[in-house]
């Protein structure tokens, strides 16, 4: 799966393209951070655009974890490996990886088989686009690759919706309900208060109830668009002020029909099974 810029034929001369604008999207575990992406993303119209084409692509924090021991790949079988916990990703890849996409480079991105735990041998090419969605739980983790992001959208949701949905999920995956829970108090939990919840404070926007907030949505579409008709020429943080830092705002609470959805597939660049 691959995405990105467009060539110029005929006699036009190729213009340089801008650097793209780097979107982190954080939240806790199934708190809707993919699915607020692929809503961006279909309401945008760029879910039905050919891959070498698409000006806004999707990337998952998920692609970076690290390769397991045989010790650790044991215990991950077990669902006793933490995989949300910020030692589990390969953050040198990771940073390496989006400072080539800011670039403008295309790249290749890892791919994770979350049924074997192990990163495969094969990679998925991304082409340059204008705007990148990075979503992770902890994508404002680290300061280097929290550094990177023009703009940065956090999704809050309700813990017990968040442990529902997972509940759901992964045993539609076939796993052990007493397994699962175990996971979530002892893994899950305990790493979402201690390193995800914290990062809350770096995001310019905070969702409430993610996609379900269709104000919210259409607030952060109107804005993606407006970089890609090229309205917002510079993607420095705090542009808008000024002086270094731009303001942070909790977006609506009361959701309203959308008057914009483009009906589409999923695309995105995520792995289709996930740990969290």
């Amino acid at each position: 799966m691959a995405s990105g810029g467009s060539s110029f034929g005929g006699g036009e001369a190729e213009r340089p393209r801008p650097r793209p604008c780097l979107i982190g999207v954080s939240g806790g575990t199934a708190s809707g951070k993919s699915t607020v992406c692929e809503k961006i993303m279909e309401l945008l119209g760029q879910n039905e655009v050919d891959h070498h084409q698409r000006k806004l692509i999707i990337l998952s924090q998920d692609r970076f974890y690290k390769v397991l021991t045989a010790d650790q790949k044991a215990k991950a079988l077990k669902g006793q490996y933490n995989f949300d916990h910020p030692g589990a990703f390969d953050n040198d890849l990771m940073h390496t990886t989006l400072k080539n996409i800011v670039e403008g480079k295309t790249v290749e991105v890892p791919t994770y088989d979350f049924v074997t735990h192990s990163r495969l041998a094969e990679t998925t090419v991304v082409y340059p686009a204008d705007v990148v969605l990075f979503e992770g739980i902890l994508v404002f983790y680290n300061q280097d690759i929290r550094d990177m992001f023009h703009l940065r959208l956090f999704v809050d949701t309700d813990s017990d919706v968040r442990l529902s949905r997972r509940v759901l999920r992964d045993m539609k995956r076939g796993r052990d309900l007493e397994q699962i829970l175990t996971q979530y108090t002892t893994f899950v939990k305990p790493a979402f208060e201690e390193f995800c919840l914290p990062t809350k404070k770096y995001a310019d926007v905070i969702i409430p109830r993610g996609v379900d907030n269709m104000v919210a949505i259409n607030l952060i579409v109107q804005h993606i668009q407006d970089i890609l008709n090229g309205d917002i020429c510079k993607w420095q943080r705090g542009a808008m002020n000024g002086h270094g830092r731009t303001y942070k705002r909790s977006l609506p609470e009361q959701a309203e029909s959308s008057t914009m959805l483009v009906a589409g597939k999923r695309s995105h660049l995520e792995s289709s099974s996930r740990p969290h």
